[in-house]
Formats: structure tokens, sequence, C-alpha cells
């Protein structure tokens, strides 16, 4: 093969090995593409998740900031990673917007309380533990351990394996917001 037909052939191969693996997450990369880049989009891949889907997002009263304290206090106190906190943080946004909600009555959900809406009946602790917000965190994040894999899989799998909730897939639609809040916070 003549030296100049090879290097197209090299080229065009190239460019498609590079449209290919270079147009999602690491486009940055794709200014020097290689044949062996394999490693970097691997390393690349398990990075945080991007968060799925739709995203909501309220604004935080003193109350709710106080209660984002006390989520990334415990889970550093558990010595766990950032990513912990962002699962937990997005779980209390969708239970209960980051209130420490006490009994709602007719408006509850059974006997659910805190910024987790864990239940006595279930097992979580006593109506005073779970609506202490290190004690609650405490208790999620006991559970969340229990997960395998939890690091590394979506926060709406992780959440609901941990929470067991009717609406699995609503967590999703908060880890922006709680993956500022953590970035925002934990060094505070």
């Amino acid at each position: 093969m003549n030296t100049i037909f090879r290097k197209s052939v090299l080229s065009v191969a190239g460019l498609a090995f590079a449209g290919g693996v270079f147009a999602g997450p690491i486009a940055a990369h794709a200014a020097s593409p290689a044949v062996d880049a394999k490693p970097v989009a691997v390393a690349m891949q398990s990075a945080a998740p991007k968060p799925q889907g739709d995203q909501s997002h309220i604004t935080l009263n003193d109350e709710q900031t106080a209660n984002v304290k006390a989520i990334i206090a415990a889970t550093k106190k558990a010595g766990l990673p950032e990513r912990a906190a962002v699962i937990s943080i997005a779980t209390s946004l969708q239970e209960s917007k980051l209130e420490n909600l006490g009994h709602l009555g007719d408006a509850n959900d059974h006997d659910s309380l805190g910024l987790f809406q864990q239940r006595p009946s279930s097992g979580w602790g006593t109506p005073e533990q779970i609506t202490d917000p290190a004690y609650s965190t405490t208790a999620f994040l006991k559970g969340l351990k229990q997960v395998d894999g939890w690091q590394d899989m979506p926060l709406t799998k992780a959440a609901q394996t941990v929470q067991v909730s009717a609406y699995p897939d609503a967590y999703a639609q908060w880890e922006q917001q709680a993956t500022d809040l953590v970035a925002q916070h934990w060094n505070s």
C-alpha cells in the first residue's frame, strides 16, 4: 500500500473513530484523537453521573438551607463522599422540599415524618428521632450504605432502593439542584 493511500485510509478511520467516540461528553479531548483513547473515555464515564431527565429547582429559605447543611454534616460524620450528600439532598427535596415535616394529619402519607418522610411504623425511629435532621440523615445513609454499588448507580435507583417510594423516578428531577447545593456548602 502506498504511503499517501495509507495515510488517507488512516485519516478517514481516525475521523470516524473520533466522531463516534468523542461526540459525547468528552468532546473536549477530540482535539488530539488517538486510536488508543479508550482508557480516557472509560475514565470520564466513571465520573459522577449526569442528571437524568427534566430538572426542578426551588428557592430555599433559611430553614431549608440549614437542613442542607445538616445533611452535609451528617454525611461527612458518616465518612461518606459528596455523592452520598447529593443523593440525600435530592431525596429530601422530593420527600419534603427540605422541610422537617411533622405529622400532617389527613394530608400525611401514613405516619411519614421529617426531611425524608420516614415512618416510625417502618422502623426508622421514633417521631422525635425522625424529625431530628442529623438522625434522619444518618438513618437514610445507613440504608444507602447497604445498597451494593450505590456510588455508581443513577440517583433515582439509589434513593428508591432506600426509600421504596410509590414514585421512584421522581428523585431524578432534583439531582442538579442537590449537586449544586453540595458544591456550594460542602466546604463551608
